[in-house]
């Protein structure tokens, strides 16, 4: 007997008739994959042209994966405790005399404290630069770009994750893109390299704030392929600690370290 969700009645019977339903794309409640590390605290795999936020606490290990080589991971980051401070691309550059991010590299926030540490890089292409797509931009290279359309764009995308948060579109701040790589030329240009790549390839993030964390898969700004091509991205969270006072990539820089010392002031009080 088909069962019509016309009614409350058909609409409770098909809802509790998906009890136990899994796809591709979802959170997983602890206990996670067989491959998940102990104390996972958030493991779900965002879908093509998906977004999921999360708030993470300070020494959490974070780690994104390609799945199958053409994930395009946009990310925001906010203090989770006082989301006025969040994630500052250029100064996350600036800082560190760097235009390119990898392994050992820091994020910082617009107060000069670490966010994240970058622990492992199998990737290697990484975007600091251009930002995240949006309804324009998608229109241009789909023919529409709208949230809830066929080729949703990551900066709507970032919309639904901080509004679970409280926040709003002025929250919504420039971002990082893993996976797909941008390096600028002796001439300005910028030149992509977009993939796609092998697929499985891993990113390792420590937390090194009470953070919250959107992310958004969704095609890159520059990509010009004709059709909206992404693949899905694996999220895993763990429990840790954040970076000790001998930590290698804490000490290994003055302007780190001062970093460093910004956040762990921020804790002290």
């Amino acid at each position: 007997m088909t069962t019509s969700t016309a009614d409350p009645h058909g609409a409770r019977d098909h809802a509790r008739a998906m009890a136990g339903t899994r796809v591709d794309a979802m959170p997983i409640l602890p206990p996670a994959a067989d491959d998940a590390p102990e104390g996972v605290v958030w493991e779900e795999t965002i879908a093509p042209g998906g977004y999921a936020s999360r708030r993470i606490a300070r020494g959490t290990r974070l780690r994104l994966i390609d799945l199958a080589g053409d994930a395009c991971a946009s990310m925001l980051l906010f203090n989770a405790e006082t989301p006025t401070e969040r994630l500052n691309v250029a100064d996350t550059l600036k800082v560190q005399w760097n235009g390119y991010l990898g392994a050992d590299r820091l994020l910082l926030s617009d107060m000069g404290r670490v966010m994240m540490t970058i622990l492992e890089d199998e990737a290697g292409t990484h975007d600091a630069f251009c930002g995240a797509s949006n309804e324009a931009s998608n229109a241009r290279a789909y023919g529409e770009g709208k949230n809830y359309g066929a080729h949703p764009n990551a900066r709507d995308r970032f919309m639904l994750g901080v509004a679970k948060h409280g926040l709003g579109r002025k929250d919504v701040h420039p971002c990082i893109t893993w996976f797909k790589g941008v390096r600028i030329a002796e001439d300005g240009t910028t030149e992509p390299d977009l993939g796609p790549f092998v697929p499985g390839r891993a990113l390792l993030l420590r937390a090194e704030m009470e953070l919250i964390v959107v992310l958004a898969n969704c095609p890159h700004v520059l990509d010009e392929r004709p059709d909206f091509t992404v693949t899905p991205l694996r999220a895993t969270a763990w429990r840790g600690v954040p970076a000790a006072e001998d930590d290698a990539i804490r000490t290994a820089t003055p302007e780190g370290l001062r970093a460093f010392l910004n956040t762990e002031d921020l804790y002290r009080r």
